[in-house]
C-alpha cells in the first residue's frame, strides 16, 4: 500500500525536515515540488530530518503540472486545505490501498486553480479555535499520515 506526502511549494526547511522524518517513519514516498523556498542542502532540513534524511524516499519535481501528469499513477489524491469543508475525519482517506496527501505552501497555500480542480477532494484539519487558522505544515502531515494509517487499520479489521 503506498502513501505520498507531497509539498507543493514548501518555504520553510524545518517543516520539510519534519515532513521527511514522518514519511520515514510511517513508509510514505515524500515529493518535493518546485520552487522551493529553500536549499535541500541547508543544514536545517538535514538537522530536521536528523541523521534520517538520506533514507527519506524523496521524488523531486520541477513544477506541479510536471507532478499531476503522474499523479492518477500514484494514488487517490486528498489536497489539504482551510478552505475545505470537509474534515480529515470525514473523508476517507484510507479507503484506497494508494493515497497521495497534498499540502500547500505555508504562507498561501495551494494555488486557486488547483483548488477549484479537485474540489470535491478538498480537506480541512480540525480546528476548533476561532483564532487558529490554521495548523503548522509538518504538524498537519503528521496528523494526515497518522490518520490515513488508523483508517487503513479500522478498514482491514
Amino acid at each position: 500500500m503506498g502513501m505520498h506526502v507531497v509539498l507543493v511549494h514548501p518555504e520553510i526547511h524545518w517543516n520539510t525536515g519534519n515532513a521527511g522524518r514522518t514519511c520515514l517513519a510511517v513508509g510514505a514516498t515524500l515529493h518535493l515540488v518546485e520552487p522551493l523556498g529553500f536549499s535541500l542542502d541547508e543544514r536545517q532540513v538535514k538537522r530536521a530530518g536528523l541523521d534520517y534524511w538520506e533514507h527519506v524516499d524523496l521524488r523531486m519535481w520541477a513544477s506541479w503540472d510536471a507532478f499531476e501528469r503522474e499523479l492518477p499513477a500514484l494514488g487517490a489524491p486528498w489536497l489539504f486545505s482551510t478552505q475545505a469543508m470537509r474534515t480529515l475525519w470525514d473523508a476517507p482517506l484510507g479507503a484506497t490501498d494508494d493515497v497521495v496527501l497534498v499540502f500547500g505552501r505555508e504562507t498561501t497555500g495551494l494555488p486557486a486553480d488547483v483548488l477549484a480542480r479537485y474540489e470535491d477532494r478538498l480537506v480541512a484539519m480540525p480546528i476548533s479555535s476561532p483564532v487558529v487558522r490554521s495548523l503548522n505544515l509538518s504538524t498537519c502531515v503528521g496528523i494526515a499520515t497518522y490518520e490515513t494509517l488508523r483508517q487503513r487499520r479500522t478498514r482491514k479489521g
